[in-house]
């Protein structure tokens, strides 16, 4: 009699690299605290402490509520919202109130990531949707001159990006590029240690965590649009370098655009998106109504992702 197997078929992928969504999520917090540490906390205090805390916390809670009112299983443990949380206090002032961060969170967790279907499935990167809602909404507690104005730094007292849209370059004649590689300006609790920024991206690529092509193609993008822009008007237009260390340049190279569901996966589609959300950002930062392009670029190429996901190689072999 014969003896009858009995055979186990699965789904692809077949070939697992043995990462993990919850080792990723770690991997990002651990790139990313740098510049929150040396670049928010140590030079905003307390303030940045519990602004970073509320924004994680309620992130968290966001996805354990939407888990339950749609019974489904309760992911918070995957470490996705935390990651969601922090990025998104790396962008606000140290003195943004509770609601504005609440009201952020929300709009983050359940209408940028859950509405869509959860992780892997949302169109738009859910930082970048929820802080573009908050600019329109309430774009005034996203004014750093205004937010700090009672602290007393012994820095740089003004934002850079601001100074030279309305005032032009001779606002920041005084800074140095130094200074704003090593955080000596006003900005977001996690967006002005440049340095801290560049070394966790370039960890995160080295671990394959996020794709260096789109990374790179974006600050690309950035110096080549900005030193076009300087070549034309060096006396109205700030250099590529500056255009890079300040605003949310390095923050949407390295944690926003090569978010996994709302980026290309082929090669010539990552360049191009990379490459066309750089220029974005300085063309509305130099000629646009906003201070800052990075965060309405992300958006932008998050649209243009499908289309440019179609650019795929050639299949191997030819038809008969």
């Amino acid at each position: 009699m014969n003896n009858p197997k009995k055979l186990i078929v699965s789904h692809a992928p077949f070939i697992h690299i043995g990462s993990s969504i919850p080792q990723m999520s770690l991997h990002i917090i651990l790139a990313a605290l740098p510049a929150v540490f040396l670049g928010g906390m140590f030079r905003f205090g307390a303030s940045a402490i519990a602004v970073v805390s509320f924004s994680v916390a309620t992130a968290m809670l966001w996805e354990i509520a939407i888990n339950l009112v749609s019974k489904k299983p309760v992911s918070v443990g995957d470490g996705n919202a935390a990651v969601i949380g922090l990025i998104f206090a790396m962008l606000l002032p140290a003195t943004a109130p509770w609601w504005f961060v609440l009201t952020g969170t929300f709009i983050a967790i359940v209408i940028g990531k859950q509405i869509f279907g959860g992780i892997g499935s949302n169109a738009f990167n859910p930082v970048a949707l929820a802080l573009a809602i908050l600019m329109v909404s309430w774009g005034d507690y996203l004014d750093f001159d205004e937010m700090y104005r009672h602290f007393h730094f012994d820095f740089i007292p003004t934002y850079p990006l601001a100074a030279v849209k309305h005032f032009g370059l001779d606002a920041i004649e005084p800074v140095r590029l130094t200074d704003l590689l090593l955080g000596r300006q006003i900005g977001g609790i996690g967006a002005t240690f440049g340095l801290g920024l560049i070394l966790g991206g370039v960890y995160l690529m080295i671990r394959g965590f996020i794709r260096w092509e789109i990374c790179l193609s974006f600050l690309g993008g950035v110096f080549i649009t900005a030193l076009i822009f300087n070549v034309i008007d060096p006396s109205r237009f700030a250099g590529p370098f500056f255009h890079l260390l300040t605003g949310y340049t390095l923050v949407a190279a390295f944690f926003l655009a090569p978010e996994d569901s709302s980026s290309p996966v082929n090669f010539i589609p990552m360049l191009l998106y990379g490459a066309m959300g750089g220029m974005m950002t300085v063309l509305i930062r130099n000629i646009g109504a906003y201070v800052d392009g990075a965060i309405l670029s992300i958006l932008l190429i998050n649209l243009l992702n499908p289309l440019l996901d179609k650019i795929r190689p050639k299949t191997l072999g030819k038809v008969a």
